[in-house]
């Protein structure tokens, strides 16, 4: 394993992208918007009780990606098995119409695929990562090895921008704040903070942290969640961001295991990245 870079490597604008420790926020806008999917949320509120083990379940998202993005191609691979296994098990029941439905159904998958990479890769573009369109059509591109870990058709998942906005534009209509959405939503911005968090966190940075989280989403899903759809509202998103960047990145911020052995995997083969900007 020593030479093996992973699915993506030194030169992928997923390294670039990834390695900024605000994308942690991106992570949230995604749940925010995951959570407009009425099957997607029920899948979720009928196979897990996220009041409970909400913090467990981010930090294993979190391992998960950091795993895809940064580990080797066996460590990649085998963390997408496992997901494929723990999904194929789970059954949820459609709110609507009682229907069942499997959690891996495609379009399940797609959808939350879909929302987590546009979730990093437009919060990295407005917290100023210097992106060109060219970079976030590569990003998309080489995301789709991510979707084919956890089961998805590499011929059927968005691979760039106008794929995506595309996507976006099928499955709004599907779209709808459910009562599942609404108590999703509720919970991701007043969660529960354990002792031990609230010192480093405290419950008002996180009420900050989740109203700029909720105001990156696009203004069709702020609209979907009741809540004005104003430009200003964009704007003021974009220089949070950009803020809560500048922040992160002057932080004793301490890489994980799986990023550290990445990198010295990339040195010992002289491809090493420049530290992002601290």
């Amino acid at each position: 394993m020593t030479g093996d870079l992973g699915l993506f490597g030194p030169d992928s604008v997923s390294w670039r992208v990834h390695r900024e420790p605000v994308l942690w926020l991106a992570g949230l806008r995604a749940l925010y918007l995951q959570a407009l999917h009425p099957r997607a949320v029920a899948g979720v509120v009928q196979n897990s009780d996220i009041r409970r083990d909400c913090w467990a379940r981010l930090m294993r998202t979190a391992e998960y990606v950091g795993t895809v993005v940064y580990g080797t191609t066996e460590q990649a691979e085998r963390a997408g098995r496992r997901v494929r296994g723990i999904h194929a098990r789970l059954r949820g029941r459609d709110p609507r119409t009682g229907e069942e439905f499997r959690v891996d159904d495609p379009d399940l998958l797609r959808w939350v695929h879909v929302t987590e990479v546009e979730s990093f890769v437009s919060t990295a573009r407005r917290a100023r990562l210097g992106l060109t369109d060219d970079d976030v059509d590569q990003y998309y591109a080489e995301q789709v090895r991510a979707a084919e870990l956890v089961g998805l058709d590499p011929a059927s998942v968005p691979s760039s921008a106008a794929d995506v906005a595309a996507f976006y534009d099928d499955v709004r209509p599907r779209l709808a704040l459910t009562a599942e959405a609404r108590d999703v939503a509720k919970f991701l911005t007043v969660p529960p903070i354990p002792n031990r968090l609230i010192l480093p966190i405290g419950r008002t940075a996180w009420l900050g942290v989740a109203t700029t989280a909720f105001a990156l989403l696009p203004r069709w899903a702020r609209r979907l969640y009741r809540l004005p759809g104003f430009p200003t509202t964009d704007l003021a998103a974009s220089l949070a961001v950009v803020s809560l960047r500048r922040v992160s990145n002057a932080l004793p911020v301490r890489e994980g295991p799986i990023y550290r052995d990445a990198m010295r995997r990339a040195e010992q083969l002289g491809t090493a990245p420049q530290p992002a900007a601290r």
